[in-house]
């Protein structure tokens, strides 16, 4: 008899939703949220993994498009394996955040609502993993 093994996929995308509440994305720019959940998604399954405060938002006075500030973010959210970044609007570091990570700009919706959008985009937001540093953002506005 054989043994049957889950079937691991070659890539999950570990996504970093910027959000002020765990429901819904924030208006402002992606380093200015109060929290980064972060989630797990491969094409059939999502799953929080953990929410991560953001202590180099503006709360903590932090300089509007400050390149140290785009590092320390990065930094951190590399820390928990994330390769996506998620949010309805990014700022002047956007560039920077792009090399980092592959950046889905997405519409105004519930976070749950997203996930799907992001699993029906599997392929192409790994496409554009796999391009490295010289990766373009993904638009998932208007996609539902």
């Amino acid at each position: 008899m054989l043994d049957e093994q889950k079937e691991t996929p070659d890539f999950i995308i570990k996504a970093a939703f910027a959000t002020d509440n765990g429901k819904n994305f924030i208006s402002r720019h992606f380093g200015d949220a109060k929290f980064f959940d972060i989630y797990s998604i491969t094409e059939n399954n999502s799953i929080l993994l953990k929410r991560v405060v953001n202590r180099d938002g503006k709360e903590n006075n932090a300089i509007h498009a400050d390149e140290k500030k785009a590092k320390s973010i990065s930094k951190m959210l590399q820390k928990y394996e994330v390769n996506t970044a998620v949010s309805r609007v990014y700022g002047p570091n956007f560039k920077r955040i792009c090399k980092k990570f592959v950046c889905l700009v997405i519409d105004d919706i519930p976070m749950y609502t997203s996930i799907k959008m992001i699993q029906d985009n599997y392929k192409k937001i790994q496409s554009e993993w796999d391009k490295g540093e010289n990766r373009n953002h993904i638009s998932l506005k208007n996609k539902r």
